[in-house]
């Protein structure tokens, strides 16, 4: 209806406040160069008070857009009229400014995860090839899962079965997806990897260590994901739940340990030491109570 029945100034306008005392004819001709400026419409002089102006331009009707994003690039880089300062709002620069802001952090961020994420799986596993493929299959786990929702919610795949109405996707979304998502992929990652060490450390190769932690942690990764799954759906998180317990952690996880081998479990002689000082050490179960090999296989519970 916003695109059908209402023009752009009113569906979509930069708003444009001039902070400071402007003279008439100063305030014309800024006017004037914002009129001037590819992708804009009018310019309005909507009202003065308290020494500041507020001005409405009008630009492409999708304030989402790239020409409408760039007219605000534009608008910004005209010089303010005497000493006011221009100051640009509305949605297309509401987004600009959300861009730049989450553009900024958000290497840092996901540095931070992903050194952190290293160094707890490497205190678990006492590998540093476990980490990586962790990272590396959650990574490939976030790539479809955003391709997902662009090809459904952004380019409209499936709007009349699920009635909505594609747009871009938000940004917090984005980002709530993201922590959902790889919170939840670890989460399955641990379960695993602590039955299949469980298993090598027990004295089984990697080949019968794999099929075990498999074997144990089915039942129980099955049932969350299938549970999780039906809550997220409603958020879009749930092709990541689905994917990630089937595609990535009952599929390419098992298969790239069984390819790897014996390489799963290595790491520099450095780290090696490190590790067998400060990971985390079994205790030693009482006689009376069975070790980490005879725990029977329809425990849900990870040990370690």
């Amino acid at each position: 209806m916003l695109h059908t029945d209402y023009s752009p100034a009113v569906s979509a306008p930069i708003e444009v406040v001039l902070d400071g005392r402007v003279s008439k004819p100063g305030l014309a001709a800024y006017a004037g160069h914002l009129r001037d400026l590819p992708n804009a419409g009018t310019v309005q002089d909507v009202a003065t008070r308290d020494g500041a102006t507020y001005l409405r331009v009008t630009g492409p009707r999708d304030a989402e857009s790239g020409p409408a994003l760039q007219l605000v690039h534009d608008i910004r880089a005209v010089p303010a009229p005497g000493s006011s300062t221009a100051l640009v709002g509305g949605s297309a620069a509401a987004l600009i400014d959300t861009l730049a802001a989450v553009g900024g952090g958000l290497p840092w961020a996901l540095l931070s995860i992903a050194l952190t994420t290293f160094v707890l799986l490497f205190l678990f596993t006492g590998s540093v090839v476990l980490p990586v493929k962790a990272l590396g299959l959650n990574a490939l786990s976030l790539t479809a899962v955003f391709g997902a929702l662009v090809w459904i919610f952004q380019d409209g795949h499936l709007a009349g079965l699920l009635g909505f109405t594609p747009g871009p996707t938000d940004v917090s979304m984005i980002l709530l997806i993201f922590c959902i998502a790889f919170g939840l992929s670890m989460d399955y990652e641990v379960f695993l990897l602590a039955r299949i060490k469980e298993a090598h450390d027990a004295g089984a190769d990697t080949v019968e260590a794999v099929a075990t932690g498999l074997a144990r942690t089915g039942r129980i990764a099955t049932t969350a994901a299938a549970l999780l799954a039906i809550t997220f759906f409603a958020f879009g998180t749930g092709i990541a739940n689905v994917l990630d317990a089937t595609v990535i952690r009952g599929l390419l996880v098992p298969a790239f340990m069984r390819l790897a081998g014996r390489l799963n479990w290595w790491s520099p002689p450095v780290l090696r030491r490190l590790y067998q000082h400060v990971g985390p050490a079994e205790t030693t179960p009482p006689a009376d109570q069975p070790g980490p090999a005879s725990i029977p296989a329809s425990g849900s519970g990870v040990v370690g």
